[in-house]
């Protein structure tokens, strides 16, 4: 299996994501809000997503970086796996993949998503992604205006964007830095 930084190559994979991403929202009555083709080849043209192709060059999986409030915020969105491929640990590589390239294009941002699945709700706490409420999050309007197309939406406008079924988690490099610095100084304590 192949995880690749995005290009112009990848294109030919746009409509095969878009309709699984549709496909698995509708089958498992959750959240994911619908993008159009246009949207994910812009995200897959300017190299800000990581695309999973197997030896045979069959799309695999797929994540995507969005950048809110001046880059202060970056989402990792849209992840989904094939449903030939899933069970495998490849959300985990991708997941994986998507947050190293965000760190690496904006080191400074914080790294936030939405999810009900539990199973992305564990891979972002192995990275290092903590529960947090809705008001930690990038307060963009373009970002809210992303759930317009959610089947929850409803929801999240009655709880006046403070909540809905969606897990809100968010990564913030400076604790990360912080904490680093800590268990430096008691590694050094330790030695003395």
């Amino acid at each position: 299996m192949k995880l690749e930084v995005s290009s112009e190559k990848h294109l030919v994979y746009v409509e095969e994501i878009r309709n699984e991403m549709e496909d698995s929202a509708k089958k498992r009555g959750t959240g994911i809000a619908k993008r159009s083709s246009e949207y994910l080849g812009k995200k897959i043209s300017e190299g800000n997503s990581i695309i999973a192709i197997d030896e045979n060059g069959t799309w695999a999986g797929f994540c995507y970086i969005e950048t809110w409030t001046n880059g202060e915020y970056v989402a990792n969105s849209g992840l989904i796996v094939s449903p030939q491929f899933r069970n495998a640990g490849l959300a985990t590589l991708i997941k994986e993949r998507i947050f190293e390239l965000s760190r690496l294009k904006y080191p400074n941002a914080k790294i936030f998503g939405l999810t009900t699945g539990l199973a992305v709700m564990k891979i972002n706490s192995s990275l290092g992604y903590k529960p947090v409420i809705y008001s930690e999050l990038t307060q963009d309007e373009q970002f809210w205006n992303g759930c317009k197309n959610c089947v929850n939406y409803e929801i999240l406008m009655m709880k006046e964007r403070k909540n809905c079924l969606c897990t809100a988690m968010l990564f913030v490099p400076e604790k990360v830095k912080m904490n680093k610095e800590k268990d430096f100084e008691s590694i050094n304590n330790d030695n003395e």
